[in-house]
């Protein structure tokens, strides 16, 4: 093993550290996050300070080009104390990976003058686009930017026309902080500390060295990788990026399986005269909530491991391979909320105060389902269609 690489292991392993030291501040936060409907800045400036946001970064911008695999463990530790916490960590962390594919004048852009600036995001593609001279002139509202609030910059996605009025591409568009306004509109029943609110652009010029075709991206491809070199930075953009939501789940799923664990040592089922612990079926249900678990994480690792693999020796990431990740990925949020609602169900009627971190985590794993990226019967469709034989293109998948 070089020195570089002990190195950079050894930086990834204080990140990992640091994280741990915050999950008791973050745990008691949590109840304010989500009444704030905002991540506190404190937690955040405390996971700069850890350097966290750092894990996916280029090294020539102070990062540590670190392994997903640590990335996701660390958020997915984050959601269990907190799941607003954790998801804004996971979405706003990622996205270094995806500022890495850019043309080298937009990483400078970014990272050139504060090696901390962090960006939020809002990638449906309901922007317009027109093409003109040296870039594209940008308008639309976007909603959904978890974390914009901590960020000084935005990636937007939008169609592009051309001048016969024609759709002839789907970009990501990257814009400063001065040139969008954020509308207060996140009033909502679970993931309410995200802070989730909407992105308003009116005619912004972007230069197309600030943008990303997802065609490209969708090959493994960006004009960043001729300056991040690293493998780390040739894996797929979309499977990581649904991994990036479907890890928090997994995250609260853990954290309400500790919860249940320690409530029910403590509890008396009155109905039955007896400790809830000494429940058989009790016991059943914990076993399967935390096999669930289990089963989520180890796959959506697994598939990361496997990505890692082709990309190691210089192989195309079959589309066999983009497929399985899909299912496994839409099935562990699947998993996750399962044992969440067996844990929750199981609980008995002090899990439904205000306050209490399961019903917390019950209704903040339940938000993250409905996210676009954890649409089940879309991705198991093709992939069980291209078990069948079908032709499938997976697009954006």
């Amino acid at each position: 093993m070089s020195e570089e690489t002990q190195r950079a292991r050894k930086d990834t392993q204080a990140v990992k550290d640091g994280v741990q030291d915050l999950l008791p501040t973050i745990r008691e936060r949590a109840e304010e996050t989500e009444r704030l409907r905002v991540v506190p800045e404190s937690s955040v400036k405390e996971l700069e300070e850890v350097g966290f946001f750092r894990l996916l970064q280029p090294t020539r911008f102070g990062g540590l080009e670190a392994d997903p695999v640590d990335f996701y463990t660390c958020v997915r530790d984050i959601a269990s104390a907190c799941g607003s916490t954790g998801w804004v960590s996971s979405v706003l962390g990622v996205h270094p990976w995806q500022i890495a594919l850019f043309d080298d004048e937009a990483q400078q852009a970014v990272w050139g003058e504060d090696t901390d600036t962090r960006v939020s995001s809002s990638y449906a593609p309901v922007g317009k686009a027109a093409i003109t001279e040296g870039g594209f002139n940008l308008s639309g509202r976007w909603s959904f930017s978890s974390g914009c609030a901590h960020a000084t910059w935005v990636l937007l996605g939008g169609l592009v026309f051309n001048h016969e009025g024609q759709v002839v591409d789907f970009r990501t568009f990257l814009v400063p902080r001065e040139r969008y306004e954020i509308v207060d509109v996140w009033n909502v029943v679970g993931l309410a500390g995200t802070g989730s609110n909407d992105i308003v652009v009116e005619d912004v010029f972007v230069p197309e060295t600030f943008t990303l075709s997802m065609a490209e991206t969708g090959r493994c491809k960006g004009p960043g990788q001729a300056v991040n070199t690293s493998d780390l930075y040739k894996l797929q953009f979309h499977s990581l990026f649904t991994s990036t939501i479907t890890t928090p789940i997994i995250g609260m799923a853990r954290g309400a399986y500790e919860e249940h664990v320690t409530m029910q040592q403590n509890r008396v089922r009155a109905s039955y005269g007896e400790k809830a612990s000494l429940d058989p079926f009790a016991a059943v249900r914990v076993a399967t909530a935390s096999s669930d678990i289990d089963a989520a994480w180890a796959l959506l690792m697994s598939n990361i491991r496997e990505q890692q693999a082709y990309v190691a020796r210089g192989e195309k990431i079959p589309i066999t391979q983009r497929l399985r990740i899909r299912r496994d990925q839409v099935l562990g949020t699947q998993r996750a909320i399962d044992a969440i609602d067996l844990l929750f169900e199981a609980s008995g009627g002090r899990a439904l105060a205000n306050g209490t971190p399961l019903q917390r985590a019950w209704r903040d794993a339940h938000a993250g389902r409905v996210h676009a990226a954890n649409d089940p019967e879309r991705a198991l469709q093709m992939y069980g269609a291209s078990e069948f034989g079908h032709k499938v293109d997976p697009g954006m998948y």
